[in-house]
């Protein structure tokens, strides 16, 4: 099995119990090895008091991007913890792109970093993420 088979399989398999991320209205465009990319429109639902892009919708793309890159070699791994900075705000009908990258892996853990851009190429939000592998598979291979 090649690198980009293995993490579509990855993809799918974590797709499948998945529901948060489906229920907010993400797709992932694209996966390989220790890289995806999702995105997400901003609908009404989305919005905070202020009528922008709740920060926590933004968060949980750049997550669940996170996710799946990191989950990408077909090994359980989780958060160990995150960090963003918000640098524009995100508006109704923006559609939002995560782009994941793990940077660093060595042993157990990683670094992957997200870049959160709308449909115009601006960066909307930066998120970096700390990954712990805990062994299991995802599927058998």
């Amino acid at each position: 099995m090649t690198p980009k088979e293995r993490a579509n399989r990855s993809a799918a398999a974590m797709w499948a119990g998945d529901k948060a991320s489906a229920w907010v209205g993400m797709e992932i465009t694209h996966v390989d090895e220790g890289k995806a990319t999702l995105t997400l429109k901003i609908r009404e639902e989305h919005c905070n008091g202020h009528g922008i892009g709740h920060g926590g919708v933004t968060f949980m793309l750049a997550d669940s991007a996170f996710a799946f890159a990191c989950n990408s070699r077909n090994v359980a791994t989780v958060a160990q913890h995150n960090s963003i900075n918000f640098l524009a705000p995100a508006r109704l009908g923006d559609t939002l792109t995560a782009t994941a990258v793990e940077t660093t892996l060595k042993g157990r853990s990683g670094i992957t970093d997200v870049t959160v851009t709308n449909q115009s190429g601006e960066k909307i939000a930066l998120f970096r993420g700390a990954s712990r592998a805990l062994g299991s598979a995802l599927f058998e291979e």
